[in-house]
């Protein structure tokens, strides 16, 4: 990483201070982020924060694995600087997907379908929150509104001493196989009605002539072609903000005006969360396993099949859509669209 990225992490975070609205003055010129930015030392002085780990494992030899975390910094830093231009400012409501864990120094900015549920138990266990197994927690206690807070419930102060200190991580997922899952779990084979009934209904309403009475009731037999009409439809962004099921990932976390220090793949999520756990010194902390290389391919493949049926000119609208988190993440357009 070296002194010139710890001294960018510490711009960033003074763009940010300068764009949130409450905020009075922007931060005083910093030294590396994670000296002493909290208090008079790290809990005490007893242990290495998790930035101040990822510091160090950069300035000797590093891990292939480690090597990997810069390749993805360093993409991710270029992709921004080659493909954003003027960005809006950020409130503090920009960063309520930014979760908090002051005991750990961690900022984790979850996406929904990209193993968050796991996180959050993951974040409980280690506050105390919560059983120590994060296997044993329930999802709906993992969801649960405030059991975790959020960058967005503290002071403009707080959110920047934060964002200089701690460990800032996110995962993300080859958007359309994210895509297709959100449409699945939500409309295909939902573990309850309340999306089909929230926007089921809407989409039908909308978009399908002369609907059933009993669809236009329930929602509950939305076709992938239709979900995808009423993403692209206009009428649907100006009237609430995409769900955050299907909003993109660069939208959700922000990752051109948050330096975020490790950018974790659901393709690897068995190495990344050991790696992310590893730089916390909770090594004995077992993630929830992921899901087996099976249904890995079975996702892709699900992807493959919603996308064929998809014509050719609305394929392009939709990748255009979701350009910027294949450009940021560095995922490729999948071989079965048809964008020529």
């Amino acid at each position: 990483m070296g002194r010139r990225c710890w001294r960018r992490r510490a711009l960033a975070a003074a763009c940010l201070g300068a764009a949130l609205l409450l905020l009075g003055a922007a931060p005083r010129a910093l030294r590396p982020a994670f000296e002493n930015s909290l208090g008079s030392g790290w809990l005490g002085g007893k242990r290495r924060s998790p930035l101040q780990m990822l510091y160090d494992l950069d300035q000797g030899p590093r891990s292939a694995l480690a090597e990997v975390h810069r390749q993805r910094r360093d993409l991710l830093r270029r992709a921004c600087s080659r493909h954003t231009r003027r960005q809006r400012l950020l409130g503090p409501e920009d960063l309520r997907h930014v979760l908090v864990d002051d005991a750990h120094g961690l900022l984790y900015c979850y996406v929904p379908k990209v193993a968050c549920t796991n996180w959050k138990r993951v974040l409980l266990a280690l506050s105390g929150r919560a059983r120590s197994d994060p296997r044993a927690i329930p999802a709906h206690e993992a969801h649960a509104r405030g059991r975790l807070p959020s960058l967005a419930d503290f002071s403009p102060a707080e959110i920047n001493r934060r964002l200089r200190a701690y460990l800032a991580f996110l995962f993300v997922r080859e958007p359309f196989e994210r895509l297709a899952s959100a449409y699945r779990n939500k409309f295909a084979r939902p573990y309850s009605a309340a999306f089909q009934r929230r926007y089921g209904t809407r989409i039908v309403r909308r978009l399908r002539p002369r609907p059933h009475p009993d669809a236009l009731a329930r929602g509950h037999d939305v076709r992938f072609a239709e979900f995808l009409a009423y993403l692209l439809d206009p009428r649907t962004r100006r009237e609430e903000p995409f769900n955050e099921h299907w909003e993109r990932a660069h939208a959700l976390c922000h990752p051109c005006r948050l330096r975020y220090d490790v950018v974790g793949k659901f393709e690897t999520l068995a190495e990344d969360a050991a790696f992310v756990l590893g730089l916390v010194g909770a090594p004995g902390l077992r993630f929830p396993a992921p899901p087996p290389r099976a249904k890995t391919a079975a996702a892709s493949d699900l992807a493959e099949r919603l996308f064929r049926d998809i014509s050719p000119f609305y394929q392009r609208r939709l990748f255009d859509l979701y350009r910027m988190d294949f450009l940021l993440f560095n995922y490729s357009a999948p071989s079965y669209l048809r964008l020529h």
